[in-house]
């Protein structure tokens, strides 16, 4: 019975992957590495495996100094500063609390405390009760609870409603610091989801950061988790939320890439289907995204976003040299969907990246045609 089941599972491996190694057009495979058919990504200029940075969709120096910093110094100072002298209400004020508020669970999971060990993450714990009226270190904090019980505990347990219930306070603590800024009420989007809040109560929430950041990107995101099947809502709602930011999106807004985020939400677990990612419906969200990164201001920090999500159904869907401009604007950093999904997202990269290359010049391209 176990050798039926294994090769079951080859024959559906092989119909999910089938598609993305081989092109009508000239075949597409996956070769050794140093084989004289391999196709190089380092060739094209791309950053080795190694080299990727998994902390970030894109860069931001000054966080990355700030972080070395703090980390280095356990001084939450620079870290303070940096969140102070950040946009309120734009986009990277919002990914760097989510920066922080990480660094320090992660510290905490690798340097629990105990037996006169101090506990990773120690400079939070001093920001707060150094500066109980700061706001952003408030807002660290509040994301950094939401983190610790995604990460610590399972939903739906005590342990983790526990945490989450903490973070709620947290999330109006912080609310109450700064009452036009909406990231604490960003950073509850993903409380509720966790403890399930009531429909009407969510879209109370959801009124209070329309009042304040009505197109920002990273909310929009944390929203509709709520909205999909998998927690509380149907694909039908989800779809229907993306739908309509897309619609009253502005000129220039990257809300309009929000129903691929839907799609990717609700891909089925085994695609069997070779024109899934060829389907309407895929190619109608596709463009969508590819209008918006294509009208937005180049220092959106959200572009980023969206151009890794694009690379993962660009390759999926054949559209070698699409990808491959995506790839050219993101490469170096991996910090986002899809491939933070992973255990390994370097390599979840490397091997989309690796197969647009050898679609592309299976097609006739080149690091000379893709630079012209």
């Amino acid at each position: 019975m176990q050798i039926l089941w294994v090769l079951m599972a080859a024959v559906l491996f092989g119909f999910v992957l089938l598609p993305l190694l081989r092109r009508r057009r000239g075949a597409v495979g996956l070769v050794a590495p140093g084989h004289p058919d391999a196709a190089d990504p380092a060739t094209y200029g791309f950053a080795r495996e190694e080299e990727l940075d998994i902390r970030m969709p894109g860069p931001d120096q000054d966080l990355l100094d700030v972080l070395d910093l703090v980390q280095r110094t356990q001084d939450h100072r620079a870290a303070q500063q940096l969140l102070a002298g950040t946009e309120r209400e734009g986009e990277r004020r919002w990914q760097r609390v989510q920066a922080f508020a990480g660094a320090a669970s992660l510290e905490l999971r690798q340097r629990p405390g105990g037996a006169g060990e101090t506990p990773g993450g120690q400079w939070l714990r001093v920001w707060r009760a150094e500066q109980p009226k700061d706001a952003g270190g408030a807002a660290v904090h509040a994301e950094f609870l939401v983190q610790q019980a995604w990460r610590t505990s399972t939903p739906g347990t005590d342990e983790f409603r526990i945490i989450m219930e903490e973070a709620r306070s947290a999330c109006g603590t912080a609310a109450l610091l700064a009452p036009g800024d909406p990231i604490p009420y960003i950073v509850e989007l993903s409380v509720a989801r966790g403890l399930g809040y009531p429909r009407a109560e969510f879209e109370q929430l959801w009124l209070k950061i329309l009042d304040r950041a009505p197109e920002h990107m990273g909310a929009h995101l944390a929203a509709l988790h709520y909205w999909c099947e998998k927690w509380h809502g149907s694909r039908e709602l989800a779809y229907s939320f993306a739908e309509a930011a897309a619609a009253r999106a502005p000129r220039g807004s990257l809300l309009a890439a929000l129903p691929l985020f839907a799609v990717f939400e609700h891909l089925p677990d085994l695609t069997l289907v070779r024109g899934f990612y060829q389907s309407e419906v895929v190619s109608r969200a596709m463009h969508g995204a590819l209008h918006a990164v294509h009208s937005a201001r180049p220092d959106d920090p959200m572009q980023a976003h969206v151009r890794h999500l694009l690379i993962f159904f660009l390759v999926r869907a054949e559209r070698w040299a699409e990808a491959m401009h995506q790839i050219v604007a993101v490469d170096g950093h991996v910090g986002a969907l899809p491939w933070t999904l992973s255990p390994d997202p370097a390599s979840e990269f490397a091997l989309h990246r690796a197969l647009a290359v050898a679609g592309y010049e299976a097609n006739g391209g080149s690091p000379a045609t893709l630079a012209g």
